[in-house]
């Protein structure tokens, strides 16, 4: 069973329990949804395609959330006219559910509900802070001591390290080539 179903000028083919991300659809997370627009289906041996959509079809799906696309970079230049421009875009998205596909005439099959928990669990759950609650105690910190002198050699392996880190081999100077002066000189 599956539906061919057109949103946000897009084509997607859906079967039940596919997660897609369509285009940006006006809706809140854990919101019941239908798509009225299917362009073709199919349950169990027949297909019916539309011309262009099939009468009474539809698609009912739960929104999960609404995201945001992969960031595209767009950048125009003009050569030799100094003239460049850079800019970014992140689509905005829908990404749902499909929960069934429906026949022309049928009826959608009841779905469970979900119980609501109260307010004070999910703040409980989350770590919030109920009104009321006491503090916890703040720790007495521990008096600190004469700082330990750090040995010389240890001062300097530290510095050895880092000065090891930071600097670069020296380059290796090539020997200087011999010119007609040089050997009429010597000779």
């Amino acid at each position: 069973m599956f539906a061919v179903i057109r949103t946000g000028g897009k084509q997607y083919r859906v079967v039940p329990d596919d997660v897609i991300a369509v285009e940006k659809i006006a809706a809140h997370a854990g919101q019941e949804i239908e798509f009225t627009e299917i362009l073709a289906f199919a349950k169990e041996k027949t297909t019916t395609v539309g011309a262009p959509l099939v009468e009474g079809a539809r698609v009912a799906a739960t929104v999960l959330e609404q995201a945001r696309g992969p960031k595209i970079i767009i950048f125009k230049k003009k050569r030799r006219k100094n003239h460049r421009r850079k800019r970014g875009h992140r689509q905005d998205l829908t990404v749902v559910r499909i929960d069934e596909v429906l026949a022309p005439g049928e009826t959608p099959s009841p779905r469970p509900v979900r119980a609501k928990e109260p307010a004070a669990k999910k703040a409980a759950a989350k770590g919030a802070k109920k009104p009321g609650a006491k503090k916890p105690a703040v720790k007495a910190k521990k008096p600190e001591g004469p700082k330990k002198a750090t040995t010389k050699k240890a001062v300097t392996k530290k510095a050895a390290v880092k000065a090891a880190a930071g600097k670069k081999a020296p380059a290796k100077k090539s020997p200087a080539k011999k010119t007609k002066k040089d050997t009429k000189e010597k000779s």
